[in-house]
């Protein structure tokens, strides 16, 4: 049976990834990123796109109105999957390079989730992208403080969620992923070559998608091969 799914972060790496294999499985997705070009450059029947910041509250309004018009009401799948990493040293790192991390990927995630929320029922399924660097008690990484700490945020985040909306019937869960080869990742440590690509990852997160609800609420999956 196909399904609405809406993603973030779809102009490249895992997210634009995601797009594509839900709808060449005949998804109906909703791209959402603040570049579309790509996404456009794949002319795909089952995907609309819309230029989307987690930070602009009127973009918001327009995820909301799609869905209500075009989908009739009507998702089953959100996927949190935009981020941004800052790599600087804490000395450096400014309350306003807090706020910046904080705002898309814990702010942004908070208020999609918020917004598509009453578009859900009891087979629909929120999945969080975190990192492994957000986890309690795995290793941590100098210059990761803004990143890995919001990244923490949405794990517990997603364990509140679970419990407030439990007898909805409505799932979340929140993947901590290790390293994956994807252009965020090049640009924050250059020369890094990861064990995952984008795509054997996407790969991993679709089948979790669309199946992980009927096992798992309120859970953390830690999604690594190499990250103690």
């Amino acid at each position: 049976m196909n399904k609405n799914i809406i993603i973030t972060g779809t102009s490249r790496g895992i997210g634009f990834d995601l797009a594509r294999l839900f709808a060449n499985a005949g998804h109906q997705v909703l791209a959402l990123s603040r570049n579309t070009k790509a996404i456009q450059d794949l002319a795909s029947k089952n995907i609309k796109f819309m230029t989307f910041d987690l930070c602009d509250l009127e973009d918001y309004n327009r995820v909301e109105e799609f869905v209500q018009v075009v989908w009739n009401n009507k998702v089953d799948v959100l996927i949190n999957n935009a981020g941004v990493l800052l790599n600087k040293s804490f000395a450096e790192t400014t309350m306003n390079d807090f706020e910046m991390v904080y705002k898309t990927n814990v702010y942004g995630v908070a208020e999609l989730t918020r917004v598509v929320l009453p578009f859900m029922n009891n087979n629909s399924h929120v999945v969080t992208i975190s990192s492994m660097g957000g986890v309690q008690g795995s290793m941590k990484f100098p210059g990761l403080a803004a990143y890995s700490s919001s990244k923490g945020a949405v794990i517990t985040l997603t364990e509140l969620l679970a419990e407030e909306y439990k007898s909805s019937g409505i799932s979340f869960n929140v993947l901590a992923l290790g390293a994956v080869q994807t252009e965020m990742l090049e640009e924050a440590f250059p020369g890094y070559e990861a064990p995952i690509s984008s795509l054997e990852m996407a790969h991993y997160i679709v089948d979790f998608a669309l199946t992980g609800n009927k096992f798992y609420n309120g859970k953390l999956l830690q999604v690594s091969s190499s990250t103690p």
